[in-house]
């Protein structure tokens, strides 16, 4: 449960260079299905409900996915824009207990999902073969990500987090 859709796996640079609209379609695609589960789970009262022991609730998650997702989009401009620039990392958990997780309407963290991933959909949608080729070092995991690695990652990240809410919906 804790991965839904298994766990990420990196791809090498022939794999992801042939996926890339498909990462784009994913990324481009997810604030309708992620908004649905979320408002579905809300009309049900399963906010506050985790999709396993010891995991997020359903809100901690949707407002996760908008606090990432914002990291992602300016990772990826940053990779486009910057010499091979460091990404950071950031504490996910304690971003999630922070007051705006709980005192903020889901509504607002899924306005900012379908806001933002239509601007980094058509971002990557309009990319030469030159810029998927960028590379970004993220000082956590220690990889190299090229933009295409990069996407490959959130486009996996996005759905990794409505598995999430669909098994608190199965429940």
């Amino acid at each position: 449960m804790r991965y839904p859709i298994g766990p990420f796996s990196l791809p090498d640079h022939d794999t992801a260079a042939a996926n890339r609209l498909a990462y784009v379609k994913t990324i481009g695609g997810l604030p309708e299905e992620f908004a649905e589960a979320a408002m579905e789970l809300k009309a049900r009262g399963l906010l506050d409900e985790s999709y396993r022991e010891g995991g997020w609730t359903a809100r901690q998650v949707i407002h996760h996915v908008a606090d990432s997702h914002t990291n992602a989009y300016v990772r990826h401009k940053r990779t486009l824009t910057e010499d091979q620039p460091t990404i950071t990392p950031y504490d996910e958990t304690r971003w999630a207990e922070l007051p705006d997780v709980t005192a903020v309407p889901i509504e607002v963290s899924l306005d900012i999902i379908r806001g933002l991933h239509l601007r980094w959909a058509t971002m990557l949608a309009t990319c030469s073969d030159k810029q998927w080729e960028r590379t970004a070092f993220h000082a956590g995991s220690g990889w190299t990500y090229r933009l295409d690695t990069l996407a490959a990652h959130y486009s996996w990240h996005g759905q990794h987090h409505l598995g999430h809410l669909r098994i608190i919906l199965a429940k």
